[in-house]
């Protein structure tokens, strides 16, 4: 911990405790820490904004095609090809380059690609090749941006601050998610789609601003010492890439198969709810109770989404903090998957739409909070290397291999099965049973690495 992290004796109490005893009701968060905190906040909060900026866009763009619900499900598997190379690419970057450089210079990648968008579109070209090229380029940002910025906070915090101050950091991206949504609402249809691109990659121009400023503080912070921590984290980082972390440390393998197998599971509960409520809109169509497929499926959708929303808004503020403190890092592991495994359960004895909505509204508001929060958190007690690469190739590369997998299964199932609902349920319930086991060998490892000197323990067969 860094001396600016101690209490400074010389602020006035009464602000000090008013301030802190309003967030202490969210998290536990200790006098010093709330600057660092706050700022990453207010990146992870700009980061999600931009991204649901341009997330309409990217349905805006690809449904002008009418085999655009086929096509999206073979999209993933493409985004998981490229993201191999992705993934190398950031691997090498890593490892020449300090970590705001890093950041810097990915994110300005992506700011240029949105330039590249803009200036197509003013050259003429077609918004159904630009929806496929959009979506699968959207797919890989919003996964990369992400784990880079969850590398570089547990760059920050070693593993006890962290498990504190983790849930209001994520509180930004879950805020920012719902902000983000409502905001392209109201904006989507004055400012036009390639505008929202432009707005985006201003956003994401402050988002730099924000890591370099960050990291600045932390240098600032080591007095000027080499030998400092903070020193170490301004290097770049070894070499190698993220797939050979993952492959040769078993307790990285765990999480990557058990991020892989949870991707399965709700993709394929998003297929359930599709199918739900596409059938209940042709049933009320067909009773005279909505007056079209559109309106029916968009309103329901929009109260889906809201719901989800409004879950992982609470779940985030009021729980995530404390279900880290009662059960650990480890413990919070296990939530989501009972979770899920009660609600596949119910819903292969019948799938109403009802059940269907609240069950799926309730595993995505803990995972957008939760377990997100966890995903992040596992990392503590990782080095450096496993932070940034691994992280990435696992947060991305393995979450759509999951997608993947799951359009595979229902392309199997719908085409040559003939499954009904409530057996793609009973398919998620098995895969639910292997994500508790892998969660099982993922919380066993992590007590390893935690119990290790200073929460850290080697790159190696562990």
């Amino acid at each position: 911990m860094s001396r600016a992290d101690l209490p400074n004796p010389n602020a006035p109490a009464g602000r000090m405790h008013i301030g802190y005893a309003f967030l202490r009701l969210f998290t536990d968060i200790r006098p010093g820490e709330a600057a660092k905190a706050f700022l990453l906040t207010l990146n992870i909060f700009t980061l999600l904004l931009a991204y649901y900026l341009i997330k309409p866009v990217r349905e805006a763009l690809l449904l002008v095609d009418k085999d655009a619900p086929r096509i999206k499900s073979y999209l993933s598997g493409a985004q998981a090809v490229l993201l191999v190379f992705v993934i190398l690419g950031f691997s090498w970057l890593a490892s020449k380059v300090s970590r705001h450089k890093l950041i810097t210079w990915v994110t300005l990648f992506f700011i240029s690609n949105l330039a590249v968008f803009y200036i197509l579109h003013l050259a003429g070209v077609g918004a159904g090749v630009m929806g496929i090229v959009f979506f699968i380029w959207i797919g890989i940002f919003n996964l990369l941006v992400v784990a880079q910025f969850w590398g570089f906070a547990n760059d920050l915090y070693d593993p006890e601050q962290g498990k504190r101050i983790f849930p209001l950091i994520a509180f930004g991206a879950t805020l920012g998610a719902v902000a983000g949504s409502r905001v392209a609402k109201l904006i989507i249809g004055p400012l036009g789609l390639y505008n929202m691109m432009l707005l985006a990659g201003g956003l994401l121009v402050l988002c730099i601003f924000l890591a370099v400023t960050i990291h600045g503080r932390e240098m600032a912070r080591s007095g000027g010492e080499p030998s400092g921590a903070a020193r170490v984290q301004d290097k770049p980082l070894k070499p190698g890439d993220g797939f050979s972390l993952v492959v040769k440390t078993r307790y990285l393998l765990f999480i990557a198969l058990a991020i892989l197998v949870y991707n399965f599971i709700n993709t394929l509960g998003e297929y359930i709810i599709s199918d739900v409520a596409t059938r209940a809109g042709l049933a009320a169509v067909a009773r005279g109770e909505a007056e079209n497929m559109g309106v029916y499926i968009g309103g329901f959708f929009s109260d889906y989404q809201f719901l989800t929303n409004i879950l992982a808004l609470v779940i985030q503020l009021f729980l995530v903090s404390r279900i880290f403190k009662w059960l650990g890092v480890g413990g919070a592991l296990f939530v989501l998957p009972f979770i899920a495994l009660g609600g596949y359960a119910f819903i292969s004895l019948g799938a109403t739409l009802v059940l269907v909505k609240w069950v799926k509204s309730l595993e995505n508001g803990t995972d957008y909070s939760l377990m997100n929060t966890t995903k992040a958190a596992l990392f503590l007690v990782t080095p450096r290397e496993e932070k940034y690469k691994a992280k990435a190739a696992i947060d991305t590369f393995f979450v759509r291999g999951g997608d993947a997998l799951a359009a595979l299964a229902v392309f199997a199932g719908t085409t040559f099965l003939g499954l009904s609902i409530e057996k793609f349920a009973v398919l998620n319930i098995a895969f639910v049973l292997l994500w508790i086991g892998l969660s099982v060998l993922i919380y066993k490892h992590y007590k390893l690495r935690r119990g290790g000197a200073g929460g850290f323990a080697a790159s190696g067969p562990k």
